[in-house]
């Protein structure tokens, strides 16, 4: 097996004498071992997904799964008499996850190899090894952030939206407005630092300057009373999008600096960002202040910069700017706003803390 050091972000269980004990179509019965239960929930807990794998009766396995409590864990679970291969790739081409990135469990060495023959790249244990898995650097990300908690609740969220987008017969905006979005924009709390930083960070597309912001930073922010480190989540009827989007926004007398806006690209089309500079918008207006934006062009955010254009941000000269300090980076420009409040998009319900008097 190649070596492999980065973090495993799919479990693929085996069932038969693996998570269960017991053969299910020649015992009749099995026994979920309370080590393995536990395995699977703490696993669940760092924001590993976990899927299956299995040759079985798939309507007899699943029943299994359900009648043990442990079926809500597995997403995309693969049960039927095909190559266990083809199983794991077709896990990983859905969830969008190298091959690197997924794990293979089986108490079978010819299993293990076939799987090993046709997919070098992803990790194989052996089932006696379950005792340990939970030990391994593999399986301990650095950081558990908020939304990893609920990593796997999110993913089954959006598989239902998926589906029901390809079920649905009219506009994209009708569809849109049928998933009862709500936004949440509030301040950060000390829990969900690790998330915002990892917005900062990976966020490439919808990330207005490409400046990365470590924790350290984020807390020195969130103790500055002329700043705000605001944080957006989203939610539809399917359930929770998680945290989508930060906001830095630094105040002076007469104007508001956003210094740096980043948005998840998983919520792009859905028109996050745009309803969050027109919230911005409206607090500055309703404030009696201008709101500037900073925006450094990169290979990747030429989106950014159009929906800070669409929302009515130009760079035309403003008085304002002389209350600023000079941009850190020369290719930063310094885009300015003095609309009237427009509230957010209809398709779209908005809550969101007041800015104004702070």
């Amino acid at each position: 097996m190649a070596e492999q050091n980065s973090i495993v972000k799919c479990l693929v269980w085996d069932l038969d004498n693996t998570l269960w004990q017991g053969t299910l179509l020649e015992d009749g019965t099995v026994t979920l071992p309370a080590p393995v239960r536990e395995l699977i929930a703490e696993l669940d807990s760092r924001g590993i997904l976990q899927s299956v794998a299995s040759k079985n009766d798939h309507d007899l396995a699943w029943k299994q799964l359900e009648a043990l409590g442990v079926a809500e864990y597995f997403v995309l679970p693969h049960i039927g008499w095909g190559p266990k291969s083809d199983s794991v790739r077709e896990i990983a081409t859905e969830l969008n996850f190298a091959l690197g990135t997924i794990a293979f469990i089986d108490d079978q060495p010819t299993e293990r190899a076939e799987v090993q023959f046709h997919l070098p790249e992803v990790r194989c244990y052996d089932a006696e090894r379950l005792s340990e898995l939970s030990a391994l650097p593999e399986f301990n990300p650095a950081t558990v952030t908020v939304d990893a908690r609920r990593r796997r609740q999110m993913y089954q969220a959006g598989f239902e939206r998926k589906a029901a987008e390809a079920q649905f017969q009219g506009p994209s905006e009708d569809f849109l407005r049928s998933l009862e979005l709500v936004m949440r924009i509030g301040r950060a709390t000390e829990e969900e630092l690790s998330r915002v930083e990892e917005l900062t960070l990976r966020t490439s597309q919808m990330n207005a300057t490409g400046v990365h912001y470590s924790i350290t930073d984020l807390r020195a922010l969130l103790a500055d009373p002329r700043h705000e480190v605001l944080v957006t989540t989203l939610t539809d009827r399917f359930g929770p999008h998680g945290a989508v989007g930060l906001q830095l926004l630094e105040k002076h007398e007469g104007v508001w600096h956003l210094k740096l806006l980043a948005t998840s690209c998983r919520v792009v089309s859905f028109g996050a960002g745009s309803a969050i500079l027109r919230w911005l918008g409206d607090q500055a207006a309703q404030a009696g202040v201008h709101l500037a934006a900073d925006f450094r062009q990169t290979e990747r955010n030429r989106m950014m910069e159009i929906a800070y254009r669409f929302a009515g941000f130009t760079d035309d000269p403003c008085a304002c700017r002389a209350e600023l300090p000079a941009p850190a980076q020369e290719e930063i420009q310094r885009l300015h706003l003095s609309p009237a409040p427009s509230g957010p998009p209809p398709t779209m319900e908005l809550h969101a803390v007041s800015l104004q008097g702070v």
